[in-house]
């Protein structure tokens, strides 16, 4: 054992209950009454509030004897205004508990209704480390995609518009009172939004694995998951009503989100972050693009580790010298991409070179994830990704 393990006491974060199987949507109602609302507002996006997933939802919390409010309005890389007005809406009409359904950006905005109902003022008041001084408002926490593990993490993300920058709520007051995990919700999930919510979760599990701020925790967690999404994304992207294979990746998600809520995240979401702010790509897809290119930079800090990913992803590396090894697991992992059609090439999203300048500037951003990243970068290493990635 090594000595950094032997030497540092290690933090665990999780709600305090998850129900996950086949149905679990279903006990909503009676979750919301053990938790002792009256008024329930739901916060969803519209697309799931189009493909009919509130219904069911609204008609639970009514057979509990619950009143329920709708904020279908929810955007990708949630802006600030949107949490202050779906918070606005919250409190003018007197709700008690927020139910975050859908993806993500669904969930994190229902995080930060939580927050800013208990706490007053906007959500950029919070962004940072620990400035949440009160329990927010009960919130429950129910995806609909496989791929952010949103609904048992201590953190949110949301653009700050007039920054133009993403920022995160790290809060042990953001950890919702329930987490719902359903894998049939997620069988409406096209191949496109499959892939990119399902490479999300790997990236979670890679980055949280190889960190140096990895964790007894983090790691049993991330090889689990790491191996789930290698075995059944594929098949889970080929045919969207395999339930064997969306149940796996539920599963994955979720795990991989209590991976990296002990052990953090690194220099891929750092990178990846300018992809969303700037060229309006989904969160997943703009990880997707990073990961390959970010593994191989960071190979030489935990080589072992990153061997170690390649056996999770059943690449024979048994007889391999260790850097080969490590390498194998870039190449596991751009098969992966390659099968489940996610490009990883910049220039496939038609994002010019003469921009690199700009995408350094805005990674260099988010140097909070440089902290436990495996391997030291500045600006000009991670001109050198980005050029990589071109």
């Amino acid at each position: 054992m090594s000595s950094l393990i032997q030497d540092k006491a290690h933090v665990f974060y999780s709600p305090h209950k998850i129900v996950f199987g086949l149905g679990a949507a279903k006990n909503v109602g009676q979750e919301a009454r053990l938790l002792g609302a009256k008024r329930v507002m739901i916060v969803t996006d519209p697309g799931v509030a189009g493909a009919d997933l509130v219904q069911p939802i609204s008609a639970s919390l009514e057979q509990a004897g619950l009143a329920t409010s709708l904020y279908a309005k929810v955007e990708p890389e949630p802006p600030a205004r949107v949490i202050d007005e779906a918070s606005a809406q919250f409190k003018a009409q007197d709700c008690d508990l927020v139910i975050g359904l859908g993806g993500g950006s669904s969930l994190d905005v229902a995080k930060g209704v939580s927050v800013v109902a208990a706490n007053g003022g906007s959500v950029l008041d919070y962004c940072g480390f620990d400035l949440v001084k009160k329990p927010g408002a009960p919130k429950i926490l129910i995806p609909t995609t496989a791929g952010t593990g949103s609904e048992v993490t201590r953190v949110f993300v949301l653009t700050d518009e007039a920054q133009q920058a993403k920022k995160a709520v790290y809060s042990f007051f953001t950890l919702p009172e329930v987490a719902l995990v359903d894998p049939a919700l997620t069988l409406t999930m096209p191949p496109q939004v499959t892939a990119d919510t399902g490479v999300d979760a790997l990236v979670h599990a890679i980055e949280t694995y190889v960190s140096s701020n990895a964790t007894p925790f983090s790691d049993t967690l991330a090889e689990k998951a790491i191996s789930l999404i290698a075995r059944w994304l594929p098949l889970a992207w080929a045919k969207g009503s395999n339930l064997e294979a969306r149940y796996h990746m539920s599963l994955a998600a979720t795990t991989s989100g209590l991976a990296f809520g002990s052990g953090g995240l690194g220099a891929v979401h750092a990178l990846a972050y300018v992809l969303g702010t700037d060229y309006h790509l989904s969160h997943g897809r703009s990880n997707a693009i990073m990961l390959p290119h970010v593994m191989r930079f960071n190979l030489p800090g935990n080589p072992e580790k990153f061997a170690d990913i390649a056996a999770f992803m059943d690449q024979d590396v048994e007889d391999l010298p260790v850097m080969e090894a490590a390498e194998a697991g870039v190449q596991a992992v751009e098969e992966l991409l390659e099968t489940i059609k996610l490009p990883y090439r910049l220039r496939d999203y038609d994002i010019p070179e003469a921009d690199l300048p700009k995408m350094v500037e805005g990674a260099m951003k988010q140097t909070r994830l440089f902290v436990t990243n495996p391997r030291d970068l500045g600006p000009e290493d991670i001109r050198e990704i980005y050029e990589g990635a071109r």
